[in-house]
């Protein structure tokens, strides 16, 4: 086998669930083959560098090896090789969206914070 659908592929390799949300992500536009948009029966080669979008995350990987049968993840993963530069990113990315989550309160607010914050309400509801 020299080259497999592009749907097949990502949904052999485990990027997608089923082949139709493939299919749907390559037509939406965040599956992309050598930095192009493209179509779903596409033919993917060893060796091509294909980005996906999965959510807020955005991975780079040069495909290793085709397949078009889905099997357990560990065989999936000898399909692609992610680049240096999407493991930083992604790391990155990782770390800001959980700083950015830490600023959540610790506790509940108690009475008086309740009061105050309901003040605050009501003066705002009362300039409008």
């Amino acid at each position: 086998m020299d080259a497999v659908r592009l749907d097949k592929w990502l949904w052999a390799a485990r990027f997608y669930k089923t082949r139709t949300i493939a299919k749907t992500a390559i037509e939406a536009g965040h599956v992309r083959v050598e930095g192009d948009r493209s179509k779903v029966a596409k033919e993917v080669r060893v060796g091509m560098l294909i980005r996906v979008r999965q959510g807020q995350d955005e991975r780079e990987v040069v495909v290793e090896a085709l397949s078009d049968q889905r099997r357990g993840a560990p065989e999936a993963q000898l399909l692609y090789r992610e680049t240096d530069d999407s493991i930083e990113r992604g790391k990155a990315a990782r770390l800001a969206r959980k700083s950015e989550s830490s600023a959540t309160p610790d506790s509940r607010p108690n009475k008086r914070d309740r009061r105050l914050i309901n003040r605050l309400k009501q003066r705002f509801l009362d300039d409008l």
